[in-house]
């Protein structure tokens, strides 16, 4: 999952290697913990979507909230301010291609780990018993935390993770977002020292 994240990073969708490579066995996992008795997968594509796809690829989520509480640019707020509404239902072309995600280096370690730790913290959490596992195919569209509640059938410990995850994927992308807005203020300075 985290290669197909990282494959964003050069404009390459990363459906190419979830949905032809990880997706179907994903797939297998929620049908059968839907069938049977006992939940034999934790790892499942409720799981995956829910957990490492807040607000598409790369949890950009995470990012547009991170962009609205730190971020000065006034290019990247306006993408974000766009982004809101596709976001909130994973769609998230507008922040890979225009804040851009796309050939930037410096949204490339969030873009990568925010996704992945969603998934390892919604794993532990249910291979430790803290919340219910994944028993329900929960369509990618459907809202954060949301999400989590229809995807384990209603329990509230997994919205309680989620937002968990959601609340740290803000704080990581964070200092990136002030890295971002240093380097996009450089280049600015930069342009307007070639046009003199």
């Amino acid at each position: 999952y985290s290669l197909g994240n990282m494959l964003w990073l050069f404009g390459i969708h990363q459906s190419v290697i979830y949905s032809s490579i990880l997706e179907p066995l994903l797939i297998i996992n929620i049908t059968e913990n839907i069938a049977g008795q006992a939940i034999p997968n934790i790892i499942n594509v409720s799981q995956v979507t829910t957990y490492g796809l807040m607000g598409g690829s790369g949890s950009t989520i995470c990012l547009l909230i991170a962009t609205f509480l730190v971020g000065k640019n006034a290019m990247t707020k306006n993408v974000a301010k766009m982004s809101v509404a596709p976001g909130i239902f994973n769609i998230n072309e507008p922040v890979i291609f225009g804040y851009p995600i796309v050939y930037n280096i410096t949204m490339a370690i969030p873009f990568v780990l925010v996704p992945a730790l969603g998934i390892l913290i919604s794993y532990i959490a249910t291979a430790t018993g803290f919340m219910s596992p994944c028993v329900s195919l929960v369509p990618w569209t459907t809202p954060p935390l949301l999400s989590s509640f229809l995807a384990t059938a209603g329990d509230l410990k997994a919205v309680l993770v989620h937002a968990i995850v959601l609340v740290l994927g803000v704080l990581i992308y964070i200092p990136f977002v002030k890295i971002n807005d240093r380097v996009l203020e450089k280049q600015a300075a930069m342009e307007n020292e070639g046009e003199e």
